[in-house]
């Protein structure tokens, strides 16, 4: 979120007077509106969460987001002088699913029969309720991925809340792996499926963590897919009681309290509240297929900075999986802000760098 402010520009023939009355009002509009934001409470159960993340309800159930993204099309030319080819396939035509696959020149050299490069299955964010898999925010970041760590990235684009509530997106997101499993696509034949890995950012973070634990729940079933560990970069989670970190930073203009609660509202399914397990990992003592991540040894990373409202949650996380003996590793950093792992490149390097480890 930004507060954006428009400063008349006096013409050349205003007088000196006017353009201080003219600076003077626009300073009392700037104080007047910085002091009502500052004096909102962080949320309340009267606010309409439509209006809150610019989204209307159309008659037909569907929804219209005000806010568009930039996309950015695929690229599957190995003509094109490019680092890393891109191509966009259907998962299951009946849901509107489907994926983008990245894949590095430089595979192009080796024989589609001779697998060597991990597989990266990548979960968007957008609190469940925007983007898509071709949002250049998140094509540019899986570009610099596949090309750094020169892996496969397969970037799934999932149904979308509130017209999908969740468990649709986590659903959507186990069948995508089935689908990799399954399929007979030349790019894919150059990743190694006893390396795969699950990572995912905000949303997608959590996304990736519920689509891993369903993924621990069926390992025989997704064979020969071997899924070595999960990356959650920034993940999304929540509860009813407040953490220090989301009423320190609760009028955050990057990610203030009425943003996330209005996604939690609109993407849960109807009638529970944040402390559902799909928004709060901790309850009840944590999934008991944790135990199988544990007994599989997978390697969970989790990524984190102190500029975020969600980073206490994400250390919860961190805490309950070595409460359970999982192989897990916090990555957490000072200052920051939400999002700072895929849109800051000099960031996104400490991502790849421990991809690389990983290999």
């Amino acid at each position: 979120m930004a507060l954006l402010f428009a400063f008349p520009i006096p013409h050349s023939n205003y007088s000196a007077d006017m353009t201080i009355i003219t600076a003077l009002l626009c300073l009392h509009l700037l104080l007047f509106t910085v002091i009502r934001v500052n004096s909102m409470e962080p949320s309340s159960s009267s606010e309409d969460p439509y209006k809150i993340l610019n989204i209307i309800p159309n008659p037909d159930g569907t929804f219209t987001r005000l806010q568009n993204y930039p996309e950015t099309p695929p690229s599957p030319d190995p003509t094109l002088p490019i680092p890393v080819l891109s191509k966009d396939l259907t998962i299951d035509q009946s849901k509107h699913t489907w994926a983008r696959i990245y894949l590095p020149r430089q595979a192009l050299n080796t024989p589609p029969n001779h697998p060597n490069l991990p597989l990266i299955v990548f979960y968007h964010g957008g609190g469940f309720i925007f983007y898509h898999a071709n949002s250049t925010y998140f094509h540019d970041f899986c570009v610099r991925m596949a090309n750094a760590t020169q892996s496969v990235v397969v970037s799934v684009d999932y149904r979308l809340a509130p017209e999908h509530r969740l468990p649709a997106a986590y659903e959507d997101s186990v069948q995508a792996l089935h689908w990799i499993r399954a399929s007979n696509d030349l790019w894919l034949a150059h990743a190694d499926f006893s390396r795969c890995y699950l990572m995912g950012e905000s949303a997608g973070g959590n996304i990736a963590y519920n689509a891993g634990l369903r993924a621990a729940a069926e390992a025989d079933q997704i064979r020969p897919l071997k899924i070595k560990g999960m990356i959650l970069i920034q993940p999304f989670f929540g509860g009813k009681k407040r953490t220090p970190s989301e009423l320190r930073l609760a009028k955050d203009l990057n990610l203030p309290l009425t943003v996330t609660d209005s996604m939690w509202k609109l993407s849960l399914p109807v009638g529970v509240d944040r402390d559902h397990e799909y928004s709060n990992p901790t309850v009840n003592g944590g999934a008991k297929v944790l135990a199988s991540i544990r007994e599989l040894e997978w390697r969970v990373a989790v990524f984190g900075c102190d500029g975020d409202q969600l980073v206490d949650r994400q250390k919860e996380l961190v805490k309950l999986l070595k409460d359970k003996r999982v192989n897990v590793v916090g990555q957490f950093y000072n200052a920051g802000r939400h999002g700072i792992f895929v849109g800051d490149a000099s960031m996104s390097t400490k991502v790849f760098h421990l991809l690389k480890t990983l290999h």
